[in-house]
């Protein structure tokens, strides 16, 4: 049996605007810019977002590389989608996850990245960015994260925080990102 076409009645004060291809760049820029802006500020890179990006790119590929397949996938889903896109740049499943077991290790990754740069210090550099990660994922996929990592790794880690600091700081970012 055919039916006609169904109306869907407009209410009044009711319509919805859908988002523009260019709302969504702009959203995930915007959201990018907030995680860069955190890595400056906690890195003392006033005006060199250049070094945030290098720092949470490295940082990201290092611990991606270092995770279950699985695990990398949930992580990456809870990612802006700009960070998403670098974050999965250059990803083999060959070889994964790396079974490195020390801190020295991980943060040799980091130090390559900034061999020309003798003044940034791997160590800062990591904590730096998963302090970012902490205030932006999820606490339960953090701890999946850290589950997974060395022991030696957890260090790097900011200390667990509240549910009042997360609001806090997530109702900050969404000021920011507006």
């Amino acid at each position: 049996m055919k039916t006609g076409p169904s109306y869907r009645r407009k209410l009044p004060g009711r319509e919805r605007r859908r988002k523009s291809n260019q709302d969504v760049f702009d959203g995930t820029v915007q959201k990018t810019q907030v995680w860069l802006n955190e890595i400056m500020t906690e890195m003392e890179w006033h005006d060199h977002p250049h070094k945030a990006y290098l720092a949470l790119r490295t940082v990201l590929h290092a611990l991606r590389d270092r995770l279950t397949i699985e695990e990398a996938i949930q992580l990456g889903a809870q990612l802006p989608m700009l960070v998403r896109g670098f974050y999965y740049e250059g990803w083999t499943l060959k070889g994964k996850p790396r079974k490195e077991r020390h801190k020295e290790d991980f943060l040799a990754h980091i130090k390559d990245a900034f061999r020309e740069d003798f003044t940034s210090r791997p160590e800062s550099i990591a904590r730096a960015v998963f302090k970012t990660l902490a205030r932006h994922i999820s606490p339960g996929e953090i701890e999946d994260v850290k589950h997974i990592l060395p022991k030696v790794l957890h260090e790097l880690w900011p200390a667990e925080r509240t549910g009042a600091e997360r609001r806090t700081t997530e109702s900050s970012g969404l000021r920011a990102a507006r």
